[in-house]
């Protein structure tokens, strides 16, 4: 696969302390097109960005990780990217996964890889996410149709034909089930993959919890 047509999308929001290991991560693996899309950030994760070479596109305002990963789609089908690959900017997704992604996407010829936490050998995911998966992966059932391992993924590879077609609408985090959705609707081909994850205080903190899942359903449940 020619890397020139595989860009990085990145949805960054006060990562400035993290997210400079993930892009050197990445260009060491042979990856130049980067897009960290900083959604309101109000430390130094834009000058980080800037200075591991990556393109950084700016939200003045803080819109949420569904609008920010649109972003980067958006400019990355714009410079002619033909596989999308989305992860978090906080090294919980490790780099050294983009391949497996990238190659199962082209091996299995379909239109979307999901990396699933919970297929992979990933002993220290927190109990709490397991059972906030289990719920989720519920509730994307109800709204999308499709049954997955890991409906909350942030970790995915898309064919540039499949991500014009799914243009998301969520701002939150929400979008990872209306991708999911999109799937069903478009009739894209499709697979999961097991990755690593890396989980720490920090990372836990910035993620999902009760009550932006609870915010999540009701955002959901209004236009189900």
């Amino acid at each position: 696969m020619d890397l020139s047509k595989v860009f990085i999308v990145i949805p960054a929001k006060d990562e400035g302390r993290r997210i400079g290991s993930v892009l050197g991560h990445i260009r060491e693996l042979g990856y130049g097109n980067i897009v960290v899309v900083d959604d309101g950030s109000e430390d130094n994760t834009q000058q980080v960005a800037e200075r591991y070479g990556a393109t950084v596109l700016k939200h003045l305002l803080n819109m949420g990780a569904g609008a920010a990963t649109q972003t980067g789609i958006q400019y990355a089908l714009q410079q002619g990217a033909e596989i999308i690959v989305t992860l978090d900017g906080d090294h919980q997704h490790l780099p050294s996964d983009i391949a497996l992604l990238v190659n199962s996407l082209l091996e299995k010829d379909v239109d979307v890889v999901i990396g699933s936490r919970f297929l992979g050998n990933n002993p220290n995911i927190p109990w709490i996410r397991f059972i906030y998966n289990k719920i989720g992966n519920v509730i994307t059932l109800l709204f999308a149709g499709l049954l997955v391992t890991d409906s909350q993924s942030g970790m995915k590879a898309l064919r540039a034909s499949f991500a014009r077609k799914s243009v998301i609408q969520r701002n939150g985090f929400e979008f990872c089930m209306e991708i999911i959705k999109n799937m069903r609707i478009h009739k894209a081909s499709w697979c999961e993959v097991p990755i690593s994850v890396n989980y720490t205080r920090e990372t836990m903190a910035k993620g999902q919890n009760f009550w932006s899942g609870v915010s999540m359903v009701f955002r959901l449940w209004k236009v189900i």
